[in-house]
């Protein structure tokens, strides 16, 4: 991997510390009995990627299995989460979303997409607003490039 120039290290600090930022207000608008964010995250994994095993949700989670042991023992009793018997390997088991999980997901989603909405139009004009849809475009590309393994670099040319 080759290392970046000191203009995309900067964009790469910026970049990090403004959805840092971002992430932490939203956050803090949710009422005491929201959802953890480790909470929604699963929840949203199980949306998006429909039943998993424990094992596939922590991989797509990019944590350790033992990590998320507690957690979904806790959503599981809170009835956002079953588990069933997989039906090919009985030592294995599988999480699905329930109907009170999609609910609690989909409100705080609205919830946190609202406020957005809302900071946008009072602190943007329209040009703007076009140009952050643009970026996120970007973002959206710059993302999926965390998710690839690393590209092995090159090996200078030699010179005769």
């Amino acid at each position: 991997m080759t290392r970046p120039s000191a203009d995309t290290l900067r964009t790469a600090i910026r970049l990090r510390a403004s959805v840092s930022q971002l992430n932490r207000h939203l956050r803090s608008q949710g009422a005491a009995n929201s959802p953890a964010n480790a909470q929604l995250s699963v929840l949203g994994q199980l949306y998006r990627r429909g039943p998993l095993t424990p094992t596939e949700l922590a991989l797509h989670e990019h944590v350790k299995l033992q990590t998320l042991t507690r957690l979904l023992a806790e959503i599981e009793r809170e009835g956002l989460v079953e588990r069933r018997a997989h039906g090919g390997d009985a030592r294995k088991s599988i999480l699905s979303l329930t109907a009170a999980g999609a609910r609690l997901l989909g409100t705080e989603v609205h919830r946190r997409e609202a406020s957005l909405a809302c900071a946008i139009e009072a602190r943007l004009c329209a040009g703007e607003r076009a140009q952050l849809l643009a970026a996120c475009e970007l973002i959206d590309r710059v993302a999926e490039g965390l998710e690839l393994p690393p590209q092995p670099q090159a090996s200078p040319a030699r010179r005769a």
